[in-house]
């Protein structure tokens, strides 16, 4: 359960990304004079993507929480949002139960903004895609198998769901609003019983019930209507407001600035835009969806102290009478503009109290994720994503069987696989099922890419040690290797520096043979262009004589001659690789004249090719040279074009 929360809300991060720069927009919207057309449009265009957060977790958690993140789960997801919201419309429940729309229970109008629904479409949509996505049906209905299945399944279930939400939504609804007229009448403490609970029942959505009953006139309340009317008890009106800016302006980005700190070392940078973004927007508008479902799955007993620390500050402001309204939310731009309310009670205590919660914030933060290791942003391992799919190791197992296995698991094991072969840079596959192939959990075990080339062809692209990988791939797949429980291993944090390689070095490349420059993005093949093996460049060859780019040792020869590894003297690795494709040819139309461990400098003759015999096979000509560690690189520039010959530079590339 854990594992899935945690998978849960890194599938959040992706919709939850979109919402900090709309709050800032609906921010500024609101703080510019409100008849200005300007400030109308900022508001409209980003109300636009804050009223659609359930659409967006719905299609968020699709993707994320199903195989590959396919886009049939996010369909799906989709389908399983407007099933409900549609279907449970107040005017389609008039219509259904026969009845005027003034007469529908305003439970239902809350469901079409409710998160809880949009959580609740993604999850189903995700797991009926796993499960369905694969599915055949008999000839007749073939169209309708597979990923065309699965919004269509989840159609169906959805309307299963909606016909429970029709029995069960609106007693759920009118107990928790019963709930809020109890605690009504027990002042200060009232007050923090409801920012407790206000905050807890987010995920569900049902806030909004607890909500109609202190900010507007279902219980005679009417807090944020009184407020801006300036009518009221000066003290009491905004009570049930007041404590939310302590919050959502100091503490919750201080609760920001505690999980930046305790992410890891390499996680930082990718972590820190988003926290300093939700930050930002919850400070300044106080939206804080960004932050709160950043780590509201991931560190659910986090999300547990906020919620008490809410009720503790709301509790606190309004024991002291402390008040101040908004209209939007409890962020900067609501609190200027109430501060000038003549209703407005000492409102500029309510900075004072939100420079003590954030030190609250930040402490409680800080001290719980490291007690209890919990996994805010930033904190988890990095782990393959199928847990279901994966070979246990051995210690003893080398690197190379390490990353077989994990590759062997994610592309279904021995029942799925029918060949493995390779060439100088990837594993070319041949798979009963392909699209079965779990690209993020191949990814996770080191390679570089996949390449689903047809139904039948996979080439995962591994880097000049394929050979090795491949050994051990066969080795699995002869022994008939089961699929079995996932063995997590935490990530380490790479190497700031390679220690073969001599640092601030610059070399001088040139061309590999007399012909046409080509840009490496130009490169017939999706892996060099698409530079997965590295930077570099390539030549047309006009001649069948293929030189070394470089001075350097030669590191190895592939056995098929069609492909030589070059280490430089600051330790750069280049691959010069002759042909695409070539790989298919055996070796016949190569004739490599050095060997491994031989020293050579640029312009020295590597191999004699036969072009021609390239050529009458279907093969393309075409010769790269790759830096295949360009972890090492500092700066590289490339500076060729039109023909080019032996005795060219190429370009110019300096080591970390």
């Amino acid at each position: 359960m854990k594992t899935y929360l945690q998978k849960m809300g890194r599938s959040l991060m992706l919709p939850v990304a979109v919402l900090p720069a709309a709050a800032l927009l609906v921010g500024i919207g609101n703080w510019l004079p409100q008849d200005w057309f300007f400030a109308k449009f900022l508001s409209a265009g980003s109300n636009a993507i804050l009223g659609s957060l359930p659409i967006l977790f719905a299609i968020g958690l699709a993707i994320g929480m199903s195989k590959g993140g396919d886009g049939a789960a996010a369909l799906a997801g989709l389908v399983g949002y407007l099933i409900p919201t549609k279907v449970l419309y107040p005017a389609s429940v008039a219509t259904l139960m026969g009845i005027k729309e003034a007469k529908v229970d305003p439970a239902y109008a809350s469901l079409g903004s409710n998160v809880f629904i949009g959580i609740i479409a993604g999850l189903i949509a995700a797991a009926l895609y796993d499960r369905f996505y694969q599915t055949k049906l008999p000839m007749a209905l073939s169209f309708f198998s597979g990923k065309r299945l699965v919004p269509i399944v989840t159609a169906a279930v959805m309307l299963v769901v909606t016909a429970l939400l029709i029995v069960i939504w609106p007693p759920v609804y009118e107990g928790l609003v019963n709930f809020g007229k109890f605690i009504v009448n027990l002042g200060a403490v009232g007050a923090g019983l409801y920012g407790f609970f206000n905050r807890l029942l987010i995920p569900t959505g049902l806030h909004q019930a607890l909500n109609s009953v202190f900010w507007f006139d279902t219980a005679g309340i009417n807090d944020i209507g009184k407020f801006w009317a300036n009518k009221g008890t000066k003290g009491i009106t905004g009570m049930y407001q007041d404590g939310f800016f302590p919050v959502m302006m100091f503490g919750l980005p201080a609760g920001a600035l505690a999980m930046y700190r305790n992410a890891r070392a390499d996680k930082k940078k990718q972590v820190g835009g988003l926290l300093m973004a939700g930050a930002f927007a919850s400070f300044f508008t106080g939206v804080t969806e960004p932050l709160e479902f950043s780590f509201m799955f991931v560190a659910w007993p986090l999300y547990l102290i906020h919620a008490a620390l809410t009720g503790l500050s709301l509790a606190f402001a309004a024991f002291m009478h402390w008040t101040a309204g908004f209209a939007f939310s409890a962020g900067l731009v609501d609190y200027s503009l109430s501060f000038h309310m003549a209703i407005a009670n000492k409102p500029y205590m309510l900075i004072v109290q939100g420079l003590v919660m954030a030190v609250i914030y930040y402490f409680t933060f800080d001290f719980a994720i490291k007690k209890f290791n919990l996994m805010t942003p930033g904190r988890e391992p990095d782990v393959v994503e199928d847990e279901s799919t994966a070979v246990a190791t051995d210690e003893n197992d080398d690197k190379y069987t390490v990353q077989a296995k994990k590759i062997y698991a994610a592309i279904g094991g021995k029942n799925n696989i029918k060949v493995i072969d390779n060439c100088t840079t990837r594993l070319r596959l041949q798979l009963n099922d392909p699209q079965a192939v779990n690209q993020p959990a191949v990814r996770a075990s080191g390679a570089a890419g996949v390449n689903l080339l047809d139904d039948t062809n996979v080439h995962i692209i591994v880097g000049t040690e394929v050979q090795f990988v491949a050994e051990a791939l066969k080795k699995l797949y002869a022994d008939g290797a089961e699929v079995g429980e996932v063995t997590e291993e935490p990530a380490t944090a790479p190497a700031e520096t390679n220690p073969n390689v001599e640092s601030g070095v610059v070399n001088d490349f040139y061309s590999v043979a007399n012909g046409a420059f080509v840009n490496i993005e130009d490169v017939d093949d999706a892996t060099f262009a698409q530079k997965l093996l590295g930077d570099g460049y390539a030549v047309n060859p006009t001649e069948g004589q293929i030189v070394s780019p470089v001075d350097g040792e030669i590191m190895s020869i592939f056995p098929t001659k069609h492909a030589i590894g070059i280490k430089t003297d600051s330790g750069l690795e280049i691959l010069v690789h002759i042909g695409i494709n070539t790989v298919e040819l055996k070796g016949e139309p190569f004739d490599v004249v050095v060997e491994a461990g031989q020293k050579v400098t640029h312009g020295q003759l590597l191999a004699k090719v036969d072009l021609e015999a390239i050529t009458a096979a279907g093969k393309s000509t075409t010769t790269m040279v790759i830096i295949t560690n360009m972890a090492d690189v500092a700066y590289m520039k490339v500076s060729a074009n039109g023909n080019v010959t032996n005795a060219d530079k190429i370009a110019t590339i300096t080591t970390k």
